[in-house]
């Protein structure tokens, strides 16, 4: 008899020929996460095992909780001898040591060779526990306590606790795409999104020193930190937009002010993805939040590049993307009070429906192909993310 952690992949089940790529890709993201304790990892088209001693279940459970492309956590005990009377013993000891009323026994036979069905199973075990434990009684709805049997091709598993996993695909079966992270709210939980979709990220931060601090870009790090726990470490470009910036606001009529200035970070992203192969930009635009996030604003600013861009926040409301971002632990390090460079400059009055000729036009009177390539020769880059997993949910 074994302890052992059983995931279950459910979307992932999906993919029916191609499942083996995503299970593997599963496999390495949590042998990475996983290297510093340890864990033997074993899978099968139907799920995943996770053997350990019994003191690393907390810390492994607190990772595997935070990783995409699990369904659920199941914590049981793996039998090799699968006859109903070897459950049925185990069973009587594990019993004794759960507090509960009511209980029902579910069953999940993968052998349909197993000379039991799965009723028949449940309701043999259901005996077991009457027999063993005084006082209790069968509630197959409401029930204090919900025993899992599963019976596989060799062994057998009793399981009493499941744990609920972030679902998705594994991050890194989908490609990678390039998340413009500024230090807000939104943009973080737009690469949460993404990630649970089997992104990987690579991620662009614009500071415009002096106008911005120290304090703002090592808020940006701190949140490529806390994105990086759910996959694997996010490397983030950091570009000085310092002399574009002031630029646009010298030349350009300043309600286009932030519009132009989007148009220029897209210009820089979208380079810097392509160098980078990124096959996308991820922001966190939600539609009508801010003027340079109406459909017409989007539509003008998006027009500068040929890469598709992906919007996860796009149609939720600002209290849907707080709850994320609470739940995933980026809240209070977005709502610090240091300022990033889309915020320092923005006019009284910025224009809602912007002109795409008007922006052709202003654009024309500064030479910021010029601008843009030195700030990408200059990037610098951080790779660095912290080493410990931390319980953020």
């Amino acid at each position: 008899m074994k302890k052992v952690m059983i995931l279950k992949y459910a979307e992932l089940n999906t993919k029916k020929a191609n499942i083996g790529l995503f299970l593997k890709q599963l496999k390495r993201n949590l042998e990475e996460k996983l290297k510093k304790l340890p864990v033997k990892i074993t899978y099968d088209k139907g799920r995943m095992f996770l053997y350990m001693e019994e003191e690393y279940f907390k810390e492994v459970l607190d990772i595997t909780q935070n990783t995409f492309g699990i369904h659920e956590i199941m914590i049981g005990y793996e039998l090799e001898e699968r006859s109903i009377e070897t459950i049925g013993d185990y069973l009587k000891k594990f019993i004794h040591e759960k507090e509960f009323e009511t209980f029902k026994v579910e069953t999940k036979r993968s052998d349909k060779t197993y000379p039991m069905t799965s009723l028949e199973i449940s309701k043999y075990l259901g005996g077991v526990v009457l027999k063993a434990k005084q006082n209790v009684k069968v509630d197959v709805h409401h029930p204090d306590l919900t025993i899992h049997i599963e019976i596989r091709q060799k062994d057998a598993y009793i399981i009493f606790d499941t744990v609920k996993g972030l679902g998705g695909y594994p991050v890194g079966t989908l490609g990678k795409g390039l998340l413009m992270l500024s230090g807000g709210i939104d943009s973080p939980v737009a690469g949460y999104l993404a990630m649970k979709r089997g992104v990987k990220l690579e991620a662009i931060y614009f500071e415009s020193p002096p106008h911005t601090s120290v304090e703002a870009k090592n808020k940006v790090v701190q949140l490529k930190n806390i994105l990086s726990q759910y996959g694997s470490d996010i490397k983030l470009h950091v570009i000085s937009f310092t002399e574009i910036q002031e630029s646009i606001y010298k030349n350009i009529p300043h309600e286009y002010l932030i519009t132009i200035m989007r148009r220029m970070m897209y210009r820089i992203s979208a380079k810097i993805a392509y160098q980078n192969r990124c096959k996308v930009l991820i922001n966190g635009e939600s539609i009508g939040q801010v003027a340079s996030q109406t459909l017409t604003s989007m539509s003008v600013i998006n027009e500068v590049v040929k890469m598709p861009v992906i919007r996860p926040v796009a149609c939720f409301d600002k209290l849907e993307i707080i709850d994320l971002a609470k739940k995933i632990g980026t809240y209070e390090t977005s709502i610090l009070p240091y300022e990033d460079c889309c915020t320092i400059f923005v006019p009284e009055h910025p224009v809602i429906d912007p002109e795409l000729e008007k922006c052709i036009q202003y654009e024309s009177k500064i030479s910021y192909e010029e601008l843009i390539q030195k700030s990408i020769k200059n990037e610098t880059i951080i790779k660095e993310t912290k080493n410990e997993f931390e319980d953020l949910l």
